[in-house]
């Protein structure tokens, strides 16, 4: 069966993450966007008129709802009900009428704007996820003007933001080219001292920055061109964290959202690149008995697969890769250097697989490990995988043997 993908797509989008519900409808006819939009303003009432302001915005645009051949919607991370509303209207919309969703992050949505203003430049987005968290992202805008996720978003105490990106920033720098420019952009950054913005030599750009459904339709468009589409059924918000209180006692604990980032643990995930590869093969070949080969990294780079490492200063001390399949995301290989184990990097990496999971509406991370080897599974189940089956024969075990596998598996919602 052969699918035709239209050149000239039309995209309808919602977002409804914040105070404001918005509406578009984005189409590209000969390399000239148009958008046509509505929003509204206010707490309460997006859920009824949602519907009837995408009627009217396709009305505006000429088109039916028969024409459109996608549905975007802003997936967060952000409150709650908006999040659920606005997947909520494109999955029944998708499911409907036989359309592909296109999620668009919150965090992206908030540095795209900065493309508009600056060039060669590394975006710092953050949004307020209350409670004096903020949601903290990374991303550099390349030559198209497009985005490059440099560091994943998280979850931090806001008191903590600047030294977070203290520590990290020489390495976000590097990995995006060293650009002339570091923006802090976003309402999450208000939280924080603009003194203090300034001084860590970040140039302050909109501090009022919410994810608009404008930019939310402008990265759908750019997704749709690149195939990056789930089914209706598999849509779902992405929520960084999975409470909105905690009791005295956990606060006084220094409890936090769900993965609350950690402020001073002297590491950066980054995404895997080809310059990393010699490195990485090394420290592969340093802990594991049967290690992957420089063919595999790069065919697994090659074919898109979630690739992290984890650096402390210019060091590797940590890796991992995962296969993002529409039902399951498969941990393909994970390691951490042996003289940085048992610090939380494991816990780390684990947790970047999670986050790529939940941006894919994907239910579960699925991973190996041998039988014999008791310490990574106790590992594992400490951090909520339980044991699901066995693959017979599944690793080398040396002088022709094979050993079993456990196959263990988590729920990432």
């Amino acid at each position: 069966m052969f699918i035709t993908i239209p050149l000239m797509p039309r995209i309808l989008s919602f977002e409804t993450s914040t105070t404001t519900c918005g509406i578009a409808l984005i189409s590209e006819i000969d390399g000239e966007i148009g958008i046509s939009r509505r929003a509204i303003e206010g707490v309460a009432g997006h859920a009824e008129h949602l519907l009837p302001m995408a009627t009217e915005v396709l009305a505006l645009a000429g088109a039916s709802m028969a024409q459109i051949d996608a549905v975007a919607f802003g997936q967060g991370p952000g409150a709650f009900t908006g999040l659920r509303l606005a997947c909520g209207a494109a999955q029944g919309i998708g499911l409907a009428l036989g359309l592909p969703l296109i999620p668009v992050g919150a965090l992206p949505a908030v540095a795209a704007a900065a493309s508009a203003r600056h060039t060669d430049c590394l975006v710092l987005p953050a949004l307020d996820a209350r409670m004096q968290e903020m949601y903290l992202g990374a991303c550099a805008i390349d030559a198209g003007g497009g985005l490059v996720t440099v560091a994943p978003p998280v979850l931090i105490d806001a008191a903590h933001a600047i030294d977070f990106v203290a520590e990290r920033l020489p390495l976000w720098r590097k990995a995006s080219g060293d650009p002339s420019v570091v923006v802090a952009i976003g309402e999450g950054w208000k939280l924080v001292a603009q003194a203090g913005l300034i001084a860590s030599g970040l140039l302050v750009d909109d501090l009022e920055a919410r994810p608009t459904v404008d930019w939310v339709a402008r990265l759908a468009l750019h997704a749709w061109a690149r195939g990056e589409t789930v089914a209706p059924e598999h849509a779902a918000p992405f929520y960084l964290r999975d409470k909105v209180a905690f009791t005295t006692a956990e606060r006084e604990a220094g409890e936090g959202g769900n993965p609350r980032a950690r402020a001073h643990a002297g590491v950066a995930v980054l995404r895997m690149t080809a310059a990393d590869l010699p490195e990485v093969v090394e420290l592969e070949r340093q802990v594991q008995s049967f290690p992957w080969t420089p063919r595999n990294f790069a065919d697994a780079l090659e074919a898109g697969y979630e690739a992290w490492c984890l650096r402390a200063g210019d060091r590797l001390v940590g890796f991992c890769v995962a296969m993002m399949a529409p039902d399951v995301a498969h941990v393909l290989v994970i390691a951490v250097a042996r003289d940085e184990q048992r610090r939380g990097h494991g816990v780390l990496l684990l947790e970047q697989v999670a986050i790529c999971a939940r941006t894919r509406s994907i239910e579960a991370i699925l991973l190996e490990v041998r039988r014999s080897n008791e310490s990574a599974r106790a590992f594992y189940e400490a951090q909520g995988f339980e044991t699901i089956g066995t693959r017979r024969d599944y690793y080398p075990f040396g002088q022709g043997q094979r050993e079993d596998a456990l196959v263990l598996r988590k729920s990432t919602i």
